[in-house]
């Protein structure tokens, strides 16, 4: 096959990665299913909670190839991908930054579990470059970021402040799932450490649940060294399930990215939203710089409903598109991130990143706009 580094993305997506069927010479991956292989005579000793049965080396594969790294690990969701990361580089007397606009289950996780490892961690200001530099103590030893962010896209800068970590031998790490290697390589800005809720966009069916991290073969060893303790892998048959769904990824997301722009663009233009979180669009503060680091804007937006509106209602009255607690299905969904992704926060905590009662969170689906515009419409005009 040719170099990785020449193949399109789509070819990534379709063929690195696959498990020859050497047998039958079937066109798709086989499924190995065995939870016990030989250890006598081989070169590898395979075991499901090693990660290296052959389905989930594979698949590793075409993650690390899609993001430009030397290898990748998944995991059986998104937080045991990055709880399992925090774990493998942070120790007791270490020190976390972590950019304070977040998704709240990582958030939850720093408060609830850090203290129990005697991990000292602290949230920005904000999620500018200096931001993250004002909190950098003697004993930090990560900086971990999330750009676009959920819910509120925000962008942080990731060459600057992978910059300022490597000035004073920081590592760091980012949370890539709002923007999927389709739309963002933060590998190329410097970044160490890229983790996925592959349960999004890498699943993209709304029918299983994973998690990614891509690093450095070290890195990785590093990870692995911790996660073959804690047991957090992914049965094979989701590992299947998960390699035939990233086959469209690419395609998947390009298509739901188109839809998410226009969607934003007519939904800011609406006298009963008030306002419309979406990097694409000239009037986000950081619109410059998304365009500068992202490839695309990606599939994810958020808005607030004119105060006239009760959110609940609003979402109930759809009847296209889906209040769903999960995103980046191919079907068009909605939340209230104070109800369900940041809803273990505090209303003080909330308040203060800028997560209100009125905010929807939109997760851009691959249906016809029109018909997604006529459903936002009705559910308005239906109070």
């Amino acid at each position: 096959m040719m170099s990785k580094k020449k193949l399109g993305v789509n070819t990534i997506c379709t063929h690195v990665g696959e498990v020859k069927d050497e047998q039958f010479k079937g066109a798709v991956s086989p499924m190995y299913l065995s939870s016990s292989y030989e250890f006598l005579d081989v070169d590898i000793k395979r075991y499901p909670r090693y990660f290296n049965t052959p389905n989930q080396e594979f698949l590793s594969k075409k993650i690390a190839a899609l993001e430009g790294t030397e290898g990748a690990l998944i995991f059986s969701s998104g937080m045991a991908a990055i709880s399992h990361m925090f774990l493998a580089f942070l120790q007791k007397g270490d020190h976390l930054v972590v950019q304070n606009t977040l998704y709240g289950g990582t958030v939850n996780f720093i408060k609830e579990e850090f203290p129990k490892y005697g991990i000292e961690y602290t949230f920005t200001n904000g999620y500018k470059a200096k931001d993250f530099e004002d909190v950098i103590q003697s004993n930090t030893k990560l900086i971990h970021i999330e750009t676009p962010s959920n819910p509120l896209l925000t962008i942080t800068d990731i060459r600057d402040v992978t910059q300022i970590a490597k000035s004073k031998g920081i590592l760091t790490s980012i949370d890539n799932t709002f923007a999927s290697p389709i739309n963002q390589k933060p590998i190329e800005f410097g970044v160490d450490l890229v983790m996925h809720s592959a349960t999004k966009y890498f699943g993209g069916h709304s029918d299983l649940s994973a998690g990614a991290v891509a690093s450095s073969h070290q890195n990785i060893e590093r990870i692995w060294n911790v996660s073959k303790n804690l047991g957090g892998n992914l049965s094979d048959m989701t590992v299947w399930l998960l390699e035939r769904s990233m086959k469209t990824l690419g395609l998947r997301v390009k298509a739901q990215t188109k839809n998410a722009m226009k969607l934003a663009k007519w939904l800011n233009r609406h006298p009963q939203i008030s306002k419309v979180h979406y990097p694409g669009l000239k009037s986000h503060p950081e619109h410059k710089l998304a365009k500068a680091q992202m490839t695309g804007f990606g599939a994810m937006l958020s808005f607030e409903l004119d105060k006239s509106l009760d959110s609940e209602k609003f979402q109930k009255k759809l009847k296209l598109i889906k209040s769903s607690m999960s995103l980046a299905g191919v079907e068009s969904t909605v939340i209230s991130p104070h109800l369900t992704s940041h809803a273990l926060l505090t209303q003080y905590e909330r308040d203060s990143v800028g997560i209100s009662d009125q905010l929807i969170r939109f997760s851009v689906g691959i249906e016809a706009v029109k018909d997604l515009k006529a459903d936002i419409i009705q559910a308005i005009e239906s109070f």
